[in-house]
């Protein structure tokens, strides 16, 4: 047999050669040799052992070390971007500093005051919804309960305008008449500065015939221009076409608190109203106005502030002239609600100009035939309607009652919502004009119950609420329209003629 190399030489080394023929000693020999192939084996298997974790060893090393560049370099990223963030906080953290669990602090903390942060501004949103609600609904209690006798005033005189007064009543009428209209321009600018603070102004678009438009502008200006002294001059450029397409209420708005202001502050004066053609475009006019006066006129360092709400340029204009300091706010909303703006040249003692550039839409409407619709003409006449007045205010009733039947109406009278209902079911009429605040029943309740039996008969919101959310839940619960008190007389005709003539 053969031994192990490290055996077999110390076997030749110590061992004679007779060894072989003891039994005994060849059995110790091989057990020796095995153990020695058996040794070499496992330190064959130990160092390939060792090889391999050395190797993976290294791997993990590097891996390891790679995960801690990447650490710090989050941790140096970390700090830049909280810095940015907030650059009071640029010195929270030291730069030699690597402790993540500080920064964490940090950030949780930075969290925890964005949650709060973000507690507070929804509660300051709730709040100031809260308030907005509030207020729209303040502005629509006082717009009815000062335009409901507000109505009756006017009313009444449109009434008294009918009947032929004399001369000298005449004079007192337009008086009232006047005085009435300007409380109600304070009122609408209230309302209006309200709706365009929200965004709640939408322009109509409407044929406007502006010379005629402009012209009745100054007729109705004249009286009070004359009461101080004034000669209210009108420069029209023939130029600009006939007609043209814009919103002539909001026109009307701007320049009659122009045309107001300058009455109010000139005296023995010359006020002049400038409209002139600036240029026509492919489907467009652009026309400037100008309203001039040879009044007070506004010192330089005043004349940004005046279109400042609720302003003045001096405490005594209040006291003096009067006003509410919102006229010119509000001019300047609407200009800008239809990009444009108000500009002005003033020079105290010498007077002021105020001027601004709108743009219209070209309109197809002919003169000669509206001039022909004019000639034919012919006074208002509601012959065989059968009106339906839901009104509980004794003054509104007797007005709208005693204007229809002027126009040859049948009317009849409910004082609430629920009298309301029970005329409906028992009488057809061809069109009912709804009051909308009444005791008992109002009248959104009321429309609602008689849209269940009843759903093409006309019912017009008769408010005096103008606000665009009452206007819009008076249609959801199923009114076909809405004219606001103190109403126009043309403007209930139209609306009256206009969906009873849908029912026959």
């Amino acid at each position: 047999m053969e031994y192990h190399s490290i055996l077999e030489k110390q076997i030749r080394k110590i061992l004679t050669t007779n060894y072989q023929d003891n039994a005994e000693l060849q059995l110790l020999l091989n057990t020796i040799s095995k153990s020695y192939h058996s040794f070499d084996r496992d330190k064959k298997i130990a160092d390939h052992a060792f090889e391999i974790s050395e190797k993976e060893y290294q791997k993990v090393n590097a891996d390891l070390q790679a995960q801690i560049d990447i650490r710090k370099a989050s941790i140096v990223k970390l700090k830049e971007a909280i810095r940015a963030l907030d650059p009071s906080e640029a010195n929270i953290f030291d730069d030699k500093d690597e402790d993540l669990i500080n920064i964490i602090s940090f950030l949780e903390e930075q969290i925890k005051r964005s949650k709060q942060l973000e507690a507070e501004l929804i509660l300051a949103k709730e709040t100031a919804e809260k308030a907005s609600r509030a207020k729209s609904e303040f502005l629509s209690i006082m717009s009815h309960e000062i335009r409901t006798p507000l109505n009756a005033i006017i009313g009444t005189n449109n009434l008294l305008h009918y009947q032929d007064p004399l001369p000298s009543q005449k004079e007192l009428l337009n008086v009232m008449k006047i005085s009435s209209e300007n409380l109600l321009s304070l009122i609408n600018d209230v309302l209006d500065y309200g709706k365009l603070e929200e965004g709640k102004i939408i322009l109509a678009e409407r044929d406007i015939n502006l010379k005629q438009y402009i012209k009745n502008l100054r007729s109705a200006h004249r009286l009070r221009a004359e009461e101080r002294g004034n000669n209210l001059r009108l420069m029209f450029d023939e130029d600009i076409p006939d007609f043209v397409i814009g919103d002539d209420i909001r026109l009307g708005q701007i320049l009659n608190n122009l045309i107001s202001n300058a009455i109010k502050f000139t005296k023995k004066g010359v006020i002049t109203i400038e409209v002139l053609l600036n240029r026509i475009a492919d489907e467009s006019v652009y026309v400037d106005f100008a309203i001039v006066d040879t009044g007070i006129g506004i010192s330089e360092d005043k004349q940004e502030m005046i279109f400042d709400r609720f302003t003045q340029a001096n405490t005594n204009i209040t006291r003096e002239y009067g006003g509410s300091g919102l006229g010119l706010t509000i001019i300047k909303l609407l200009l800008q609600l239809q990009n444009s703006e108000i500009q002005l040249h003033s020079e105290v003692g010498k007077g002021s100009k105020f001027f601004f550039t709108l743009c219209f839409k070209k309109s197809n409407t002919n003169v000669l035939e509206e001039n022909k619709k004019m000639l034919n003409f012919e006074a208002p006449n509601l012959n065989k309607i059968h009106i339906l007045l839901v009104e509980d205010v004794d003054f509104n009733v007797l007005v709208a009652e005693k204007m229809l039947q002027n126009w040859n109406a049948t009317v009849d009278v409910a004082n609430n919502g629920e009298i309301a209902v029970e005329k409906a079911k028992n009488i057809k009429y061809d069109i009912i004009l709804m009051d909308l605040q009444m005791p008992v029943m109002d009248g959104y309740t009321a429309t609602k119950i008689i849209r269940e039996f009843n759903p093409t008969v006309p019912i017009i919101a008769f408010t005096a609420s103008i606000t665009m959310d009452v206007q819009g839940r008076a249609r959801e619960f199923g009114m076909n329209d809405c004219i606001t008190k103190p109403f126009n007389p043309n403007d209930l005709f139209s609306i009256i003629d206009k969906y009873s003539h849908q029912q026959s």
